[in-house]
């Protein structure tokens, strides 16, 4: 008799619980449309990003008549989430909605949960495309860059000096904003210059230092775009104790709990990240779409969902079954305080 390997044996276990269910051992919501059993598991447990997001997918999924429950780690580690994968493949959940802690090492196990007919969404945070039926992307690099560059400009009344306060040199996401901006950034605001960039490294300090030596080498500019959520909280940090405040806007990526005081205070204006409540909801409803069969994840699948804070209600799978929830989202002096995270 040939030997089973590891992943032979949880199929084989995985196989044995389907049988059990059948026979009515316990109750398989993976199959019928309208049986919605959903479970969340963001990457750790007790982050107010994913208590935000969490809340509201629980209100969504029992708005369309499912059964929610999130589990978690305490610690944000992929061996964390492994554990709780199995335990959900085990417990025959209809959809597995996940924040993932690492891009390969949950793909074994999610593979299981697979095989056992079970739904996988992620969202904010993707594994491999190959292990998940869609991901719930928050927004896109042009989306970000133009609304960074709309957000300023906004500012700034769409013209004079602009600069960029960026992580490193050599990250991914940074430089593909950059280079979404500047072309955006010469068609829609002629009269709007970007006059340098520099880089923070993403450290408090050195963004804040970085902050102070790009206004003494260029005194008169207009306007700063840090998008990088401690780029932007430490020039903010500088400018609100400076003789700049006022003088020169600054806009970026940031939370809404290290952005606080400087909204209040006048250091900035408004800035943007997502609104974590609509991934929540939309991954929600990506995943009733699946246990609906009215997406497979497929190119150009296309579903509805209701209650988020924007006005779409209709969403289309792209290439890979990415799902993007639209434009970054705008905080402000008037919204700010309805977010904690």
């Amino acid at each position: 008799m040939a030997l089973l390997n590891a992943r032979g044996w949880r199929l084989a276990a995985v196989a044995g619980l389907a049988l059990a269910l059948a026979t009515g051992t316990a109750a398989c919501s993976n199959g019928s449309k309208g049986d919605y059993d959903i479970a969340f598991l963001p990457k750790n447990l007790g982050n107010p990003y994913f208590e935000a997001s969490d809340n509201a997918a629980k209100k969504a999924v029992k708005d369309f008549g499912g059964s929610f429950k999130e589990v978690g780690p305490s610690e944000a580690t992929a061996d964390g989430q492994v554990t709780y994968i199995n335990t959900l493949t085990q417990q025959s959940v209809g959809a597995i909605v996940l924040s993932a802690n690492d891009t390969n090492a949950l793909c074994d196990a999610l593979h299981d949960a697979r095989d056992a007919g079970i739904k996988v969404v992620t969202f904010d945070s993707d594994v491999d495309a190959k292990c998940r039926d869609v991901y719930v992307s928050a927004s896109s690099p042009k989306l970000i860059a133009r609304n960074q560059i709309d957000l300023i400009a906004e500012a700034t009344g769409g013209k004079g000096d602009i600069a960029i306060l960026s992580a490193t040199a050599n990250a991914t996401n940074q430089n593909a904003w950059i280079a979404d901006m500047k072309p955006y950034l010469k068609s829609k605001y002629p009269d709007m210059h970007l006059v340098d960039v520099v880089y923070g490294n993403d450290d408090d300090q050195t963004s804040y230092d970085k902050t102070e030596a790009l206004l003494s080498k260029h005194p008169h500019l207009d306007g700063i775009v840090s998008p990088t959520t401690v780029g932007v909280a430490a020039a903010a940090r500088y400018l609100s104790t400076s003789q700049f405040k006022g003088k020169v806007a600054l806009t970026g990526l940031g939370t809404p709990n290290d952005m606080r005081k400087y909204v209040k205070d006048g250091t900035v204006t408004s800035f943007a990240l997502w609104n974590p409540k609509d991934l929540g909801v939309l991954a929600s409803y990506a995943a009733k779409a699946l246990l609906d069969k009215d997406i497979t994840g497929k190119n150009g699948d296309d579903f509805k969902a209701k209650g988020l804070s924007t006005k779409a209600t209709k969403f289309t799978v792209g290439p890979k079954g990415v799902i993007t929830l639209g434009k970054p989202f705008v905080f402000d002096k008037k919204n700010i305080d309805d977010f904690d995270f």
